[in-house]
């Protein structure tokens, strides 16, 4: 029995002094995994949303477009319109921008607020032609109206209620030789009533600068006469917008819907194809633009702006430049 258990002793010994790894293993384990959730939870590389589905400045609360009819762009100087040089010397402009073929004012005002060429848009006449019905597409007024958002348009001419559609208008109204009413504060008026009825897209039309170009020709005195009254009177529109304090969260688009020569527009020329293009409110930053502006871009940058999905089949970009953001140049209609 003592034998025994000197066995068991020496066997005890032994296991102390030469017995298995095993108090060692802990150190060969890997440290623990969730120090590294932190890590294999973040994507390679950031994902951003392409620059079209972001508001790029989100303090813009309304979009207003103004269109002065037959605006060449040298005449706005010679005409001495105030107000539109004010908002180029703060804004993004350019004097080059480029109208469609046909240049005249129904086709190139429905690019304009569509967003498309007339191959798409179908609208080829000039004349109010109800039969014809509207321009085909989703247009800016469609776009805004469906995001319940106020839409607005007050027009010289009665043939531009064919852009769009009436249930996406909240409010048109136009002022033609038609109405025979005689005061040239009617457009005014009525845009600055909307303005205080509240809005977040409208769009006013000036037409008297082409009817005064085709009765005594482009850059003729009465012509200049008829565009520094227009200017005037958008000062006022202007002036409602401060008073109301909406100036500043308003996005003002200004451009045209074609030149002129002599006392006619329509051809394929530089002098009725270029029109001004100007950008001027939050968000916009100061400069001459050098990327190609097309009428089309119009309804691009108003949606833009307002955060607004861009159809896929519109053929305007939003003038990225004129927002300090990478530049995308759009072509112009064949």
């Amino acid at each position: 029995m003592r034998t025994l258990n000197k066995i068991w002793i020496l066997a005890f010994l032994l296991l102390q002094s030469c017995g298995t790894p095993a108090p060692a293993a802990p150190t060969l384990v890997p440290p623990p995994t969730e120090t590294l959730v932190p890590n294999t939870a973040l994507p390679a590389t950031p994902t951003f949303p392409p620059a079209f589905t972001a508001t790029p400045a989100p303090q813009v609360s309304r979009v207003l477009i103004v269109s002065f009819d037959g605006l060449r762009p040298d005449l706005i100087q010679k005409a001495q319109m105030q107000n539109v040089q004010a908002l180029m010397q703060n804004g993004a402009y350019t004097l080059a921008a480029q109208t469609i073929m046909p240049s005249t004012t129904l086709p190139s005002h429905a690019s304009m607020l569509v967003g498309t060429c007339p191959a798409k848009h179908i609208v080829r006449w000039d004349l109010y032609v109800p039969e014809n019905g509207y321009a085909l597409g989703t247009d800016l007024f469609d776009l805004a109206h469906a995001a319940g958002m106020r839409t607005v348009m007050v027009v010289g001419k009665e043939k531009l209620r064919q852009i769009t559609e009436p249930a996406s208008l909240d409010y048109f109204a136009f002022v033609d030789s038609t109405d025979k009413v005689d005061d040239p504060l009617s457009i005014a008026q009525l845009a600055n009533r909307q303005i205080s009825e509240g809005f977040s897209l409208m769009f006013v039309h000036f037409p008297d600068g082409d009817l005064k170009g085709h009765d005594y020709g482009w850059g003729s005195r009465k012509q200049l006469e008829a565009f520094e009254t227009e200017d005037e009177n958008f000062g006022y529109i202007l002036q409602t917008l401060k008073n109301k304090s909406m100036y500043e969260s308003t996005l003002i688009l200004i451009s045209a819907d074609h030149g002129g020569h002599d006392t006619t527009h329509g051809y394929n020329t530089p002098e009725d194809r270029t029109i001004p293009w100007i950008a001027s409110g939050p968000g916009i930053l100061p400069r001459q633009l050098t990327t190609p502006v097309h009428t089309m871009d119009t309804a691009a940058t108003a949606a833009f702006a307002l955060g607004l999905p861009i159809p896929v089949e519109w053929d305007g970009v939003p003038v990225d430049e004129a927002f300090g953001l990478p530049a995308s140049a759009s072509e112009n209609c064949n």
